[in-house]
């Protein structure tokens, strides 16, 4: 399951959220992070939103695994310099599916 595949629905817009959807949000998400055994996060689109789980998530110390594909942006020197985080740079989506692989097995 993708924890936040509502973040690519292109039918939600955020002028049209209200302050209940967006605790709504804040409260699914912070629940999911809680619940979860590990986080994986593909960072190559900078966002607000995943670096606050990211964070998150390493306070309650969950293992984080993020993703970037290095020809299209320089990673935060907040994620890469944080020892905390499992950094993994890609090309090809083939090979980020590889590597999910062997983190999940």
């Amino acid at each position: 399951m993708v924890l936040t595949e509502h973040v690519g629905d292109l039918s939600l817009s955020a002028f049209e959220q209200d302050t209940d959807a967006d605790a709504a949000i804040y409260l699914q998400d912070t629940a999911w992070i809680r619940e979860c055994d590990l986080l994986i996060g593909e960072c190559t689109r900078p966002s607000l939103g995943v670096g606050y789980e990211l964070a998150y998530a390493e306070k309650l110390g969950k293992p984080c695994y993020i993703f970037y594909r290095k020809s299209e942006c320089e990673l935060s020197a907040m994620i890469k310099g944080d020892s905390y985080y499992k950094v993994f740079p890609y090309e090809d989506p083939e090979e980020m599916l590889k590597l999910i692989d062997y983190i999940l097995r």
